[in-house]
Parts: structure tokens; sequence; C-alpha cells
């Protein structure tokens, strides 16, 4: 399958052991329910929606990390919510996880469109991800996740934020004669196109590496075209975890994203 500028096996090799992927299945799964739980409580509270927002954010953290301790004594971790702790750049084997994506969405009663992120980089390389979509109750993972390759509609869609639509990513929909589809966190557009819901999600607004790790792993395992605007490869477990944009698109509209992307 012809996946544009990039291979799939740069960023993904298979992990040392299925048990990984089982693992961040089962804790992103895990968080996802955690917050569930915390929606509901909050909601017959009529707690305040900014309380509810803060309190996920740490509560799926503070599970996230001390699981991964618990398991993975050795590994290290790069959490959104937590402080960096740059002996992760020697380290062999680093989580990567999104304790909440989607915090606005989250706060906001009936969304669906949040999601939880834990990857794994081994040796500086993307292994293992999963992205859990509580709401919904479904997780995916690099383990058993296809792609849902329908035949491409004569009208592609493409996933946008709710809030904030780039101009490159409005000229890309315009070149392509597509439909913007307004969603949440980084996590649910990329797991829609991975659902077949939506074709492409170009993202150019400034991201970091625990917003699209498990989202990359997970589409690239899907057989989707993963990569930086410029064709290049995402490069994970870097100093600096700042990582501006990111295209995850069927394989057959890569080449005209690309070119429309790199003007």
């Amino acid at each position: 399958m012809d996946h544009g500028a990039v291979s799939a096996t740069q960023s993904i090799l298979p992990s040392r052991s299925a048990g990984d992927a089982l693992a961040a299945s089962e804790l992103a799964t895990a968080a996802g329910e955690l917050l569930l739980g915390l929606r509901r409580d909050t909601e017959v509270a009529d707690a305040d929606p900014d309380q509810l927002r803060r309190m996920g954010d740490l509560r799926s953290h503070d599970y996230l990390t001390l699981a991964l301790a618990e398991r993975f004594p050795d590994d290290s971790v790069l959490s959104e919510e937590g402080a960096d702790d740059h002996a992760r750049l020697r380290a062999d084997r680093v989580w990567i996880v999104d304790p909440l994506d989607g915090t606005r969405e989250f706060g906001e009663h009936g969304r669906t469109d949040w999601a939880v992120h834990v990857a794994l980089v081994e040796n500086g390389l993307l292994t293992v991800g999963a992205v859990a979509l509580p709401a919904l109750g479904v997780t995916y993972s690099t383990g058993d996740t296809p792609a849902t390759l329908s035949p491409l509609p004569r009208t592609p869609r493409v996933a946008v934020s709710r809030t904030r639509k780039p101009e490159p990513v409005l000229a890309l929909a315009r070149a392509l004669g597509g439909e913007l589809v307004e969603m949440g966190s980084a996590g649910a557009k990329a797991m829609a196109v991975v659902r077949g819901e939506v074709d492409i999600y170009a993202h150019t607004g400034g991201q970091f590496e625990w917003d699209s790790a498990a989202p990359v792993a997970v589409a690239r395992a899907a057989g989707l075209h993963v990569s930086r605007i410029d064709g290049s490869e995402p490069r994970y477990n870097q100093k600096d975890p700042w990582m501006p944009d990111m295209l995850i698109c069927r394989p057959e509209l890569a080449g005209q994203a690309l070119e429309v992307l790199g003007r």
C-alpha cells in the first residue's frame, strides 16, 4: 500500500512484546472509565465545567503515571500534565501520554469527541499506541485496529477544529472540493479517519508530542498515511516536545494534500 512520502516502517516497528500494546489499550480504557465516572459524579453535583476539566486532567494523569510505574518501573513517562524529566532522553523506553485530549469537550455535557492517549517510544521509534474514546465506549490500538477504507467519496471530508480553522486547512479543503467536518480533540479527529467517518485530518496550528503520538501509531498501523505536512517523518521523545503540524489521511489523498499544505 502506498503511504506517500513516508515508509510505514520508519516510525513504527514491532514492539518487543505484544504485552505493551495490550497494556496501552488497557490503561487508556481504564483512564477513560475513570473520566466517565468523574463526569457523571460532577454532573449530578452540578459542578463547574472548568473544575471538572481540571479534575479530569489531574486524575487521569495520576492514574496513568502510577499504573505505568507499577507495570514498567524502568520506563520513562512524558505526560502533558507532568513535569518533563529530561532523563527520558537517555531512556530506551518512554511512554507518551495525554491523560485527557479534548479537555474543552470533556467539560461540555453530552460531547463524545474527547480521548485518552497512551503511546510507547522504544529507542526513538514509535512502537505502540492506544486511543480511547470513552464516551463512545471504544479503544483503538496498534494491536487490533484496521482502517475502514470504503470507496473514497466524491466530496472528501476534512476534519477541522470547532474553534480554530487555520487557512492551510481551509485551502486544502477548497483544493479537494472537500466538506469540513467540525469536531474536538486531535485523537477524535484522527480516529474519525480510522473509522472512515472523515478522509483527512491536517493540523497546522501547533501541537505537542502527546497530542499526536498515540493517534499516529494507531493510524499508521491501520494503513493510513501519516507525516508532517512537509512529508517528513514525525519524531518522538525529542528534547523539545513541540510538534507544530501533522497529516493523517487516506493514502490516495496524501500526494495532493502534501502538495497543497507545502505551498
